[in-house]
């Protein structure tokens, strides 16, 4: 996800122009937590869980986008574009959401039940957002770092202004609030051959063939840890999906070794650039970039 550069075509270039902010500060806990891969990975698969869960979303997805035939490269687009959203400078971000928007815009139909759906539906939006940001906050405290609550609900309120830039009302500001809104909308939650076909390509390693396969099936049952055990009977993803220690321990090991080993040429690497900060910024101690950005205020954007 991190070494994506183009998005429909459009090239990104999360070196330039120098100097252009980017939504986000690089002393956010988004920065913090969208430069690890393995967070990525398991925070997105049980954000598409919870997505797939209602079958408005579910429905809009499997006929309206490339899921069903290149389930990979729909879901690298999708990373794309939340990075962009982070690292990417302003204007490039603005780009990429308003060509989301203009996609989702498109899309409308009915489920297999015969209920009406719009993608741009405000509350379809408002729990998409919300899912990505559930999902991905909670993979990187669970198996790459442990967050404060602090930090926690800083990274809520930190979403905010690029969530309404995609049309987002109603941004979660905590946790509690992403709950609230699981409860309402849980009512309409089904399980669907869909669902555990999505699981299936997961587990096969297709996103990372050069990934050991334990490693591929550790990440699908450790996005279904994330789900609240309501959610989880609701979609029917029984004991097969348990995480194990040994996953638990691959995992963190992982994580923990991403987050210490910046990647040239990475978003978040070209971003710190873009804004005067050494390219290994966000893998420096925390200590050592509050002086770096101390003495670096154009980089708070």
């Amino acid at each position: 996800m991190t070494d994506m550069t183009s998005y429909l075509g459009w090239k990104i270039d999360y070196g330039q122009p120098v100097g252009e902010p980017a939504f986000l500060d690089p002393g956010s806990v988004h920065w913090r937590v969208y430069k690890n891969p393995i967070a990525l990975a398991v925070g997105g698969v049980a954000a598409v869980l919870l997505e797939f869960a209602d079958p408005r979303i579910r429905s809009g997805v499997w006929d309206h986008s490339t899921f069903k035939t290149d389930p990979i490269g729909r879901s690298r687009r999708t990373g794309v574009a939340a990075m962009v959203g982070v690292y990417g400078p302003q204007s490039a971000a603005r780009r990429v959401i308003q060509g989301v928007t203009n996609m989702h815009g498109r899309v409308a139909g009915n489920t297999p039940a015969g209920e009406a759906y719009k993608a741009l539906d405000v509350e379809l939006l408002d729990w998409v957002s919300a899912t990505a940001g559930y999902g991905f906050l909670n993979a990187y405290d669970r198996f790459v770092s442990p967050l404060n609550e602090a930090d926690k609900t800083r990274f809520y309120e930190e979403a905010g202004p690029v969530a309404r830039l995609y049309g987002v009302q109603s941004s979660p500001k905590s946790t509690a609030d992403v709950l609230g809104m699981m409860q309402t909308l849980a009512p309409r939650f089904e399980p669907h051959p869909i669902v555990t076909e999505f699981l299936g390509i997961i587990q096969s390693g297709q996103a990372a063939p050069a990934a050991p396969k334990f490693l591929h099936r550790a990440l699908a049952r450790a996005s279904v840890s994330l789900l609240p055990l309501a959610v989880r009977q609701k979609l029917a993803l029984g004991s097969e999906y348990d995480l194990t220690a040994t996953d638990r321990l691959a995992l963190k090991a992982a994580g923990k070794l991403a987050d210490r080993i910046p990647v040239p040429g990475s978003a978040p690497c070209e971003a710190s650039k873009r804004l005067g900060l050494p390219a290994n910024f966000l893998y420096l101690s925390r200590g050592t970039q509050e002086r770096l950005l101390a003495g670096a205020p154009e980089a708070a954007g």
